[in-house]
């Protein structure tokens, strides 16, 4: 059992979104002369930082694990690359939602939208960023929980390769399905990010693939944006964009539902033996997934794990070595921070539906922030094979150069 540590003051942070946790005010040094010194970052308090308490959203889980003894090797590796972490901002509870909301530490603000949600679970990192509190910060991406927020706050995010990037020192919420990333409003930052994080990539695409039943999940709004992005990248790539139906007769709605599946089998796993005997008090939402997760079956994932491997094999199939596929990383702009619950819901499912398509092939997918005709920021996405990452990072800054 630990307590939160004192403030360590004075905090140079005035936190005017409501972003950190208050367990989460301190500052660490990083290396001086590193590629990243001058960059200053926030970790989502899922990150193991060591002599810092890790609070994963919820203050029983804060109070029931022992201080980290070690930073995560992805916290470890900014600081020796010259970053200085401003402390830990807030997580959605144990990461299990895409609202952006926490009933303990508040709904952080969205600068972009200011009545609406930043999203989640990445949601104090993107109020952060968005902010310009900080140039970046490390969240993660499960179900969308970075691509989500970047979308709805203007941001640049990345869903990285599954297994890329360290996930020791990392609150997991499906392990299958968990990657660290990070989020930031300038794209050559991102890019400088990703040169210090991710391996190189030689890769090229040649081809590009439109998933027509991801793109009909969105709202009217993504249409204008995706055909300017579409048109773009055809001249970009001296490619004739194909038309396809991802799913095809299953239907994007079943390729959730297996993800769904599949990770609430597998959080429960991880975090059902805590949750029965720490007895948390969650959120009424995050409460009905995980009593919903402790009912799925050893039979139902295992046929959920079964369909994942087949969609998997199919998309890396689609994409082969060259392939690019352009989709909206989600289906809606940021809800109303007082939207009613069945409205977020309706949002919700037809979001993963889009994002899962990544989660469940492991692959990597960039959003970048584009404009609407009518004024409003959106996030589109770029998806490519395992590995692409970098080079991925690279050509949605080239597409961004001419359609933003």
């Amino acid at each position: 059992m630990n307590a939160p540590l004192p403030f360590p003051p004075p905090f140079p942070i005035t936190d005017t979104v409501g972003a950190w946790v208050p367990h989460g005010r301190f500052t660490l040094a990083g290396q001086p002369g590193g590629p990243l010194a001058g960059l200053r970052f926030a970790a989502k308090d899922l990150f193991d930082v060591a002599g810092h308490p890790t609070g994963a959203g919820n203050p029983t889980w804060l109070a029931t694990h022992p201080l980290p003894t070690a930073h995560s090797p992805v916290v470890a590796q900014l600081l020796q690359a010259g970053a200085t972490l401003m402390g830990k901002v807030i997580t959605d509870e144990l990461a299990y939602s895409l609202h952006g909301d926490n009933a303990h530490y508040g709904t952080p603000l969205n600068s972009r939208y200011p009545g609406r949600v930043t999203g989640g679970s990445s949601s104090g990192s993107a109020a952060a960023v968005a902010a310009g509190l900080v140039d970046f910060a490390l969240g993660t991406d499960t179900g969308g929980s970075t691509r989500v927020p970047a979308s709805y706050c203007g941001l640049w995010g990345l869903r990285t390769t599954h297994g890329l990037l360290s996930g020791e020192g990392l609150v997991p919420l499906h392990p299958r399905f968990d990657t660290p990333t990070w989020l930031t409003s300038d794209g050559a930052v991102f890019e400088r990010v990703g040169q210090v994080l991710l391996p190189a990539s030689r890769w090229r695409a040649t081809r590009l693939l439109l998933p027509l039943d991801a793109w009909a999940l969105a709202d009217e709004l993504f249409a204008e944006p995706l055909a300017r992005a579409r048109d773009a990248l055809a001249a970009l790539l001296g490619a004739t964009p194909q038309d396809l139906t991802i799913a095809g007769d299953e239907g994007l709605g079943a390729w959730r539902q297996t993800y769904a599946t599949a990770g609430a089998f597998e959080g429960w796993q991880v975090h059902g033996p805590w949750i029965t005997q720490a007895q948390p008090v969650f959120a009424p939402a995050i409460a009905a997934r995980w009593q919903a997760a402790s009912q799925v079956t050893a039979e139902a994932a295992a046929t959920a794990r079964a369909a994942q491997g087949r969609i998997s094999e199919h998309v890396r199939g689609l994409l082969g070595d060259n392939g690019l596929i352009l989709l909206p990383s989600a289906a809606s702009l940021a809800p109303l921070r007082d939207a009613d619950p069945a409205s977020v819901d309706a949002i919700r499912l037809r979001t993963m539906a889009i994002t899962c398509i990544a989660g469940l092939s492991g692959l990597p997918q960039v959003s970048l922030p584009v404009r609407t005709a009518g004024g409003d920021t959106l996030g589109l996405s770029l998806l490519g094979p395992a590995g692409s990452d970098l080079a991925l990072i690279g050509l949605a800054r080239r597409l961004h150069a001419q359609i933003a």
